[in-house]
């Protein structure tokens, strides 16, 4: 019992599994698609700006190349000041050079210049720029030869980082705010890739990115321009918002791809189910025709043969054909009513009845159908109950389901009470059995085609999971609807719920 619909099962996990493969595939490579897309993206930013800044770079750097130029020179007695074209100092400390002897404040820049002395050319009226870099450090120094003797200057990269300011033009409102800034060239060195991340993500840390490097010219090449961005980084800003968008979007396509695929698999599963149903349906009206159809056969050989001979005998022949005959027709009629219901075919005849009227014509059914069982009947119906517009036949039928439902899957006391009142909209009809009662995950499957509830007393009770179903469409399909309470050990109510009123005299399902 453990494996019932192997079959079934193993359909259902085979196309689960097929369908979660072609699922995860295209969307794990649509993820893929997605980094690499935005990591093109970031680099095609940070390409963009830099071509875009390089470009005023390189007109800054004439542009500070042609004020240098201009500037004069003012020599003192510590060295030399030079004086850019808008009357600004752009030196910070001087420095006297004459034959092997320097004279500075700073110990750092005498042992660059001693270890990375130029020969000067002779300028007599205008000073020479040029940059030193060593072990000791990088400066931007400028010369003058007079008296002999060299005279030179360190030119401050505070005053030339303002002279920048001021000889950039302003930036376009669609660009990004930068400052200008002038900085030594970093040479490559022989250091490990630990050590260049972790440079990196120092530089990352304690300054904003670097959108564009512009080096100036000899023999100013141990210096660049920098453009350094002022309102946070660009390129992160631009790749945090493609991040954001992608993110969405990827979000909103996993939840779609989620609840579809769960929508699926739950089709899958209740199709793999209704087939596992409909199989056990045909196999359980193929028994239920059998064993009619057998005690006919088996009687009519009887008679045939002339085994009876006995006029009481036969009398009870004759009414266990009848019988027999009746329940292979009802089961025959309930088939083909479902069908005509599921097709769509089923066609209802309203007319306007009384509610006790119907109900005692469902009743006196039941019992001339139930004359030799041993069960109570009792009728409870409120005085003045609306008309109903509804099909006789129909609901009669829907009502006497529930009535044989609660015979069949009551104990050996068979007790069913069959209440009626008025509701503010219709009328309420209830079926009442002292069963042994619906576990509450089952209530609300009861209701489902070929389904039944799976315990020793349905095994043991005819039934082809089929009148629940019908009962509820015939009841929708009049503007009503069935509901159940039940308790375990406590037996089961089944109510109808038919609203009163005038309708269609005719009306299909």
């Amino acid at each position: 019992m453990n494996r019932s619909y192997p079959i079934e099962l193993l359909s259902f996990r085979r196309t689960f599994a097929l369908l979660i493969l072609l699922v995860v595939l295209p969307s794990a490579g649509l993820s893929g698609f997605g980094v690499v897309a935005i990591v093109n993206e970031r680099a095609a930013v940070e390409k963009r700006i830099e071509v875009a800044w390089t470009g005023r770079l390189e007109l800054l750097g004439q542009k500070l190349l042609a004020q240098l130029q201009e500037s004069h020179a003012e020599v003192s007695g510590d060295g030399l000041a030079i004086i850019a074209p808008d009357s600004s100092r752009i030196t910070d400390l001087g420095f006297r050079i004459q034959g092997d002897q320097i004279e500075t404040a700073d110990a750092k820049l005498k042992l660059a210049l001693r270890a990375g002395l130029p020969d000067f050319p002779s300028v007599p009226d205008q000073p020479f720029f040029f940059s030193v870099s060593n072990q000791h450090g990088t400066f931007l120094l400028a010369v003058i030869r007079t008296d002999g003797e060299v005279r030179g200057a360190r030119l401050s990269p505070a005053a030339l980082n303002q002279l920048l300011q001021s000889l950039s033009p302003p930036a376009p409102a669609t660009q990004e705010v930068v400052r200008f800034e002038l900085a030594p060239v970093k040479h490559d060195t022989a250091e490990s890739l630990v050590g260049k991340l972790v440079s990196e993500a120092r530089e990352a840390a304690l300054g904003g990115r670097v959108l564009a490097k512009n080096p100036l010219p000899p023999p100013l090449q141990d210096f660049q321009l920098l453009a350094v961005p002022v309102k946070g980084d660009p390129v992160a800003h631009a790749s945090t918002r493609n991040r954001a968008a992608y993110g969405i979007l990827l979000g909103v396509f996993y939840l779609t791809l989620g609840i579809g695929v769960g929508l699926t698999a739950r089709a899958l599963y209740r199709e793999a189910r209704l087939s596992r149903l409909k199989t056990d349906f045909v196999s359980l009206v193929s028994h239920e025709l059998r064993t009619p159809l057998t005690s006919i056969r088996m009687f009519i050989e009887t008679l045939a043969l002339g085994r009876v001979k006995d006029a009481a005998q036969t009398q009870e022949v004759l009414k266990t054909l009848a019988r027999e005959t009746e329940r292979l027709s009802d089961l025959i009629e309930r088939v083909l009513d479902w069908a005509r219901i599921e097709s769509g075919r089923k066609t209802y005849h309203r007319q306007t009845l009384e509610a006790q009227a119907l109900i005692d014509a469902t009743v006196a059914a039941f019992r001339a159908q139930r004359l030799d069982a041993n069960v109570q009947v009792s009728c409870e119906l409120e005085p003045n109950l609306p008309a109903l517009e509804v099909d006789r036949e129909a609901i009669t039928g829907a009502l006497l389901n529930l009535m044989q439902n609660a015979f069949k899957y009551s104990g050996q006391d068979k007790r069913i009470a069959v209440r009626a009142r008025s509701e503010p909209h219709g009328v309420a009809i209830d079926v009442e059995d002292n069963g042994p009662g619906i576990a509450p995950r089952e209530r609300k499957r009861i209701f489902e085609r070929f389904y039944r509830v799976d315990s020793l007393l349905t095994r043991q009770t005819e039934g082809s999971g089929l009148g629940l179903s019908i009962a509820q469409r015939i009841v929708e399909a009049h503007g009503g609807k069935i509901s159940v309470k039940s308790e375990l050990g406590r037996g089961s109510c089944f109510t109808i719920h038919l609203p009163s009123g005038t309708g269609q005299s005719e009306a299909t399902a």
